[in-house]
């Protein structure tokens, strides 16, 4: 927005709490308060409060029709499954070796979930070395560079509280020797939040109170940006995307990559099989003929515990956040306004006002999920992953899916390498892989083939 406008905007929505403040500001504090709104879409959040009112309006389990299992890939058990991987494997390499793919990490998030300062990515998590999440990722993307002798341009999506801490932490580390122009950061917009009966809130002297725009922000964000026009412009066709949360996400993984092609697919999503009926997350599914992924808590009770004939769960295939997106389908749902819906988060919020008095605060805060673009595209794939080799995130401080389950599931997935390579590993060893050592299981047998190795104890292998 030009900022001569936005005084006006205000007046026109009834913001006369902001003009009353605004007024009283000298014009230098006018000059900088403006400043800070000039990038916020405050006519879309106005819209978007009047969308979501009143705020008993039908849920989306309510709206849902004719709901039935997608088709998923499953893991493979049969000769002629095998086969239909391996070569999902080599058309996925060809992509890699023929300079087609991106990697795009999410992380806009801040630790503070984990008792950690700072962006999530940062936060230490391998078991021996204490890696942070960034690290592992940059490491695989370094391996697979090497391994299919290309550059995979790594790309970071930020936010604005953890942007500047972001770039400074690669900066520090050399970026991992990744080479600095093969990484892109980039923000996610934010959108203020906004009272029930349609107020916006004064964070500070200078801003309004804003949350980031959702994880879908993140296809938006790549578009305005102009990093999405450079990847086109450079021969790029696909983008790997996962978040930052999870330190086990098999990065660019070619099998996946190659179901995608072989599907001619615009999204593809790597599921794994719910744990329970009470497992909170998200399913992936057709409705109204088109793939979809709907989250637990809009799927009514009867859909998340609906069984097959034989007793297993009916809507089995749980989102893992791990997708591949076609670039132009990216700039499709881009060209013509953001195509991605919007969601409503009431919550109540603590807050502290101008003068460092904290109070709490109902508000609507407004989100997109990335997964929305799944019943966008004119093809989707899903493929079964299992749990224990792919999927561990850290979003908990303790309980499930904390730190110590991921450093767990790592362990024990290196631990199965080794066992597999046909060496004996003393159950209380604590063992870490670089991923500049093997990325997979066949590359660390094939490296300790002939080793002479004796494992007694906790070993870290690179």
């Amino acid at each position: 927005m030009r900022k001569e406008d936005i005084p006006g905007l205000f007046t026109r929505y009834g913001q006369h709490h902001i003009m009353q403040y605004f007024k009283g500001l000298a014009p230098h504090e006018k000059n900088l308060f403006l400043k800070n709104l000039e990038k916020l879409d405050l006519e879309l959040v106005f819209g978007l409060h009047k969308k979501f009112s009143p705020a008993d309006r039908t849920s989306f389990s309510e709206e849902i029709m004719a709901i039935k299992p997608a088709p998923v890939i499953t893991i493979p058990e049969t000769d002629k499954e095998k086969e239909g991987e391996r070569k999902a494997r080599q058309v996925g390499e060809a992509l890699l070796r023929d300079g087609k793919v991106a990697v795009l990490i999410v992380a806009g998030g801040q630790g503070s979930r984990l008792g950690f300062e700072g962006p999530k990515g940062i936060f230490k998590i391998s078991p021996i070395e204490q890696k942070p999440l960034f690290q592992l990722f940059a490491e695989q993307i370094k391996a697979l560079s090497k391994r299919y002798r290309t550059q995979i341009p790594l790309l970071i999506m930020t936010s604005e509280e953890n942007h500047d801490e972001t770039v400074q932490f690669f900066e520090s580390k050399d970026y991992f020797n990744l080479g600095r122009e093969t990484l892109h950061f980039f923000r996610q917009d934010m959108l203020p939040a906004i009272t029930p009966d349609g107020n916006l809130v004064l964070q500070n002297n200078f801003r309004l109170f804003t949350n980031p725009n959702g994880h879908g922000g993140s296809l938006k964000a790549l578009y305005d940006s102009g990093v999405l026009e450079t990847l086109l412009k450079e021969g790029f066709t696909e983008l790997y995307y996962c978040q930052v949360d999870n330190p086990l996400a098999k990065i660019a993984d070619p099998v996946f990559l190659g179901y995608h092609a072989i599907a001619n697919a615009e999204v593809s999503t790597k599921v794994v099989r719910r744990r329970s009926i009470e497992e909170k997350v998200g399913v992936y599914l057709s409705c109204k003929g088109k793939d979809a992924i709907v989250e637990y808590s809009d799927l009514s009770p009867e859909y998340m515990s609906a069984l097959d004939g034989v007793g297993n769960i009916l809507y089995w295939a749980g989102n893992t956040a791990i997708h591949i997106f076609s670039l132009p389908f990216i700039q499709r749902i881009n060209d013509h306004g953001f195509a991605l819906p919007y969601h409503c988060a009431r919550k109540n919020t603590d807050l502290t006002d101008r003068n460092g008095k904290p109070s709490s605060l109902d508000v609507w805060k407004f989100e997109t999920f990335v997964f929305d673009a799944i019943p966008l595209a004119q093809r989707a794939c899903g493929m079964e992953i299992l749990r224990e080799e792919e999927f561990a995130p850290v979003k908990n401080r303790d309980g499930s899916d904390s730190p110590e389950t991921a450093r767990s599931a790592m362990v024990e997935l290196h631990r199965s390498w080794l066992r597999k390579a046909g060496f004996d590993v003393p159950p209380e060893a604590t063992i870490e892989i670089s991923p500049l050592f093997a990325l997979d299981e066949e590359e660390c047998i094939q490296k300790l083939r002939n080793s002479n190795t004796v494992i007694h104890g906790d070993t870290y292998i690179e």
